[in-house]
């Protein structure tokens, strides 16, 4: 089926932690009124485009300050009621709970997709949701974002794959066969899989061996499920304290760490440095969002820069986060990490290490560096020699 064969709807998760929004359709709507839905708008043209309008309609949001996600694959759905219709489901991350919604909602809510399974929504949300949640390949392949985003994305794996086992429909992955044909079995399998997809990342394991330890006495999909929506509801109210010493100081930074970020905003600093964060280049879109989100200068520089930086602007701290600690106190984080701190060190400029319990290593947890792409450095056109 194509547009031409249904209408064209686009499907629009807006994610802000680990919750999506939900909207209970009002009677102004011409379908589906008192179902619970997501903030939906008609697709003519490009679904991305048409999904950053509906953002705006239905929310009252910047789609602009919305940060796109994943689009998954359409799909048609065939409503008795209301004809044919050709579903683009688009998921964003954003900055806020705050919205505003119009009058073709009669309430909306913050939750964790599951709820979807439990409510009477729009025919097939589910299978909406379905095609943008997180999946093992966007675990082991995100480059972009820090730990604390990729283990919260590891944990929501494995709670989908749970309520939908549960709930006996399709899961938004594979869920391998364990050692039985149980539910347990198929569950715990897939846990292993997260756990080798970012062996470096100690956040991930201790997660995710945290969901599977709560549910161990049950051996069911639905108490897996359970164990992993309250660690993640957890997680919301889990904050760091600033220490004093970066408050309204001028600090320096690298990447693109969600704990970092959070801190900063809290802090009121003077000015942020950030270092670039190559390869990859984190500490660009890093910067950007500070630029946004503080009133304070933010200023980018190259790595090979970051010691002339901190020094021309008389830097106070210097603040990071971590992928793991490690049992003797040691920190492994985004490769540049090393030449920040060491230039930290030679100006007499304290270095923070900002990073919740989740992140101390486990015993015996090994130190993976996660090799990159040599064409990240290289490119494809560097000479034989080099490549």
């Amino acid at each position: 089926m194509s547009d031409a064969d249904g209408a064209g709807v686009v499907s629009v998760f807006l994610r802000h932690g680990s919750d999506v929004l939900l909207c209970r359709r009002s009677e102004a709507v011409g379908s589906g009124s008192g179902r619970w839905g997501v903030v939906a708008g008609h697709a003519g043209g490009d679904p991305e485009r048409l999904a950053r309008e509906a953002v705006r309609e239905g929310t009252g949001l910047d789609p602009g300050d919305c940060s796109p996600v994943r689009r998954g694959a359409s799909f048609p759905v065939e409503d008795p009621d209301h004809g044919a219709w050709r579903v683009h489901p688009v998921l964003f991350d954003c900055p806020t709970r705050e919205v505003t919604t119009n009058r073709g909602t009669a309430a909306q809510e913050w939750v964790q997709p599951t709820a979807i399974l439990d409510r009477e929504t729009v025919p097939r949300l589910w299978e909406s949701y379905r095609r943008v949640a997180p999946t093992v390949a966007a675990v082991r392949e995100d480059r972009e974002h820090g730990s604390e985003y990729v283990s919260r994305r590891a944990v929501e794996v494995l709670r989908d794959a749970a309520a939908a086992l549960a709930a006996g429909v399709d899961a938004p992955v594979a869920v391998p066969d364990g050692e039985g044909e149980d539910e347990w079995s198929r569950l715990t399998a897939l846990a292993a899989g997260l756990l080798g997809a970012r062996a470096s990342i100690a956040v991930v394991a201790n997660r995710v061996n945290r969901v599977t330890f709560e549910a161990r006495g049950d051996r069911e999909a639905s108490a897996v499920r359970h164990a992993a929506e309250r660690l993640l509801a957890g997680l919301d109210d889990a904050r760091i304290e600033a220490p004093d010493a970066l408050r309204g100081a001028t600090v320096g930074t690298l990447s693109h760490s969600g704990t970092v970020r959070d801190l900063l905003a809290r802090c009121d600093p003077t000015e942020v440095v950030i270092a670039e964060s190559r390869p990859g280049g984190e500490g660009r879109a890093a910067g950007a969002a500070l630029a946004d989100t503080l009133a304070v200068d933010v200023t980018l520089c190259g790595d090979a820069g970051v010691a002339h930086a901190l020094d021309a602007c008389d830097a106070d701290a210097v603040l990071v986060g971590a992928d793991a600690v490690l049992a003797d106190g040691s920190v492994v984080n985004k490769v540049g990490t090393r030449t920040l701190a060491s230039a930290a060190a030679a100006q007499d400029v304290p270095v923070h290490v900002a990073a919740h319990a989740d992140k101390v290593a486990p015993p015996g947890h090994g130190v993976d560096l996660e090799p990159r792409d040599p064409d990240e450095l290289l490119g494809a056109d560097a000479p034989a020699a080099l490549g």
